[in-house]
């Protein structure tokens, strides 16, 4: 039998937020599903930013198969999706809120889609590598961290509380309907990412006392120059946070976590009171971290662990057990995962070839990914950085305990992750490790065309930077997704009878 899928995406949810990595959130419902299901211990993102690393995830390729650059990169139509795949195997699919899709096509599979989105769809938010001193006006700034706090509304509330409304609206009206197919329902939230202000009452779940402050500072651990253009990018020059303030985000980001926990508590609720919750599968994710002030950086960009390691929680107590997986596995890995788990035993058959493996075997209890992914082996995570921050296309390789981070215009960066999880010493220039650096580097030749990469990333934001500027003159068409409400379907109408229309809105029915 089909499973039907329930996946929960937090937006910039660092691992070791979660009390399940070590974290200190109260998050007593991803509690519960960690306890009762299969954790990740050694989960990332593909590309340490939104949009590209959820297009990744959706599409199970890098995103320089993609051409998924940076959030203002356009997602191409022709790139099979999970949604794709699901619904030719017979899914209805539906996604509540956040996916950054840039472009005409705002659906990319999804049978349905019940929210507009939070970030423009247009080509607005294009960098400009060729431009860098000139910090971009519609970027992250600090005035995240130094005026963090506790507020009674934010945009971020207002998305996600109606994020969360259309989603369980549409349980209920799968649970009451005549559709027999089994369901994808992807419930994307914009919290914990900053700005770091939450509601008063999540702000008081927490006092100071309670906040630890960043573990490695930035004059603990030897600067590199991609950290150096983060904090240009992001305007640290300009405003430099002081101890309270740093204090005030973290705390804030803590609450936005249990606001996002309570969200999931009310999403489980309806899936039970739905009588959905037996054959559904709920997992949890983020499609990328933060660094919180680890190493005097903030937000994401980069492949230190706070930005881009996140928890994968996979529960499904009937199907498989309690267990946690050390094997390192990304994103890329859950299109096949969900492709596998929804074929009922027909054969797998990609369109294009994938770069992730099924976890099935591992949340089977087995001690290694399945299935081939198009040059990424199991047991390893491949990433790349195309965006803010960059001037050149930045590479990492994360296999068993060692991590290596490459990019032409930088010195490079090797990390044993088991002696050293903090990153706090470069091995890449010392003597003893030269080997394991030139077979890195030897490696990154053979995935890689840096040099083509770098110029069609510049292309492409050359491109881009035009049309955006050319469909700003004149009438301007916008691609932002507009749900449509048919008022003349809902509630009570004269197109049936009133009896008939209430019996059938109750739930669970008469006989």
């Amino acid at each position: 039998m089909q499973p039907n899928f329930l996946i929960l995406m937090a937006d910039q949810l660092t691992a070791t937020a979660l009390a399940s990595y070590g974290g200190k959130a109260r998050a007593p419902h991803l509690d519960a599903l960690a306890a009762g299901g299969v954790v990740f211990d050694s989960f990332y993102c593909n590309s340490p930013l939104c949009a590209p690393s959820r297009f990744s995830f959706l599409a199970g390729q890098l995103p320089s198969r993609i051409g998924a650059y940076d959030n203002a990169a356009e997602f191409p139509a022709q790139t099979p999706t999970l949604a794709h795949y699901l619904r030719r195997a017979g899914y209805q699919t539906a996604l509540s809120g956040k996916m950054h899709f840039c472009g005409p096509d705002q659906l990319h599979g999804f049978e349905e889609r019940l929210t507009t989105d939070i970030y423009p769809a247009d080509f607005g938010w294009t960098p400009d590598w060729t431009r860098f001193e000139e910090r971009p006006g519609w970027y992250h700034t600090m005035d995240s961290v130094t005026q963090a706090g506790a507020c009674t509304r934010t945009n971020q509330i207002d998305f996600d509380d109606e994020v969360v409304y259309a989603a369980r609206q549409k349980l209920f009206d799968i649970a009451r309907g005549s559709e027999r197919r089994p369901f994808c329902l992807v419930v994307s939230m914009t919290h914990p990412h900053d700005p770091y202000v939450v509601p008063q009452a999540y702000w008081d779940r927490y006092r100071d006392a309670d906040i630890d402050m960043p573990a490695v500072t930035q004059d603990a651990v030897a600067d590199d120059p991609h950290s150096r253009r983060i904090r240009h990018v992001i305007g640290l020059g300009l405003q430099q946070p002081n101890a309270a303030q740093v204090r005030a985000a973290r705390r804030a980001y803590l609450g936005a976590v249990s606001y996002v926990d309570d969200q999931v508590g009310t999403l489980l609720a309806t899936l039970r009171d739905a009588r959905l919750d037996e054959n559904t599968i709920v997992m949890v994710l983020a499609d990328h971290g933060d660094m919180l002030g680890e190493r005097g950086l903030w937000y994401k960009m980069s492949f230190f662990e706070p930005a881009c390691r996140i928890p994968l929680i996979i529960s499904a107590p009937g199907r498989f057990a309690p267990r946690r997986v050390s094997a390192p596995a990304s994103l890329l890995d859950l299109l096949p995962t969900l492709v596998d788990l929804g074929s009922d035993g027909r054969p797998l058959d990609y369109a294009v070839p994938v770069d992730g493996h099924s976890l099935v075997s591992l949340l089977e209890g087995s001690n290694a990914k399945q299935g081939a992914g198009a040059g990424v082996h199991a047991g390893e995570v491949i990433g790349e950085y195309l965006a803010e921050s960059a001037i050149a296309p930045v590479v990492m390789i994360r296999r068993d305990r060692l991590k290596f981070v490459h990019s032409p215009v930088d010195p490079d960066q090797l990390y044993d992750l088991a002696a050293d999880p903090q990153e706090r010493v470069n091995l890449a220039a010392r003597t003893e490790h030269a080997g394991v650096v030139a077979a890195f580097r030897a490696e990154v030749a053979q995935r890689w065309s840096l040099p083509a990469l770098h110029a069609e990333v510049l292309a492409s934001q050359r491109r881009r930077h035009l049309v955006y500027t050319a469909l700003r003159r004149g009438r301007y068409t916008p691609w932002d997704f507009q749900p449509l409400r048919d008022a003349s379907r809902l509630y009570v109408r004269n197109d049936q009878e009133l009896n008939d229309i209430e019996a059938m809105a109750r739930f669970p029915r008469l006989p």
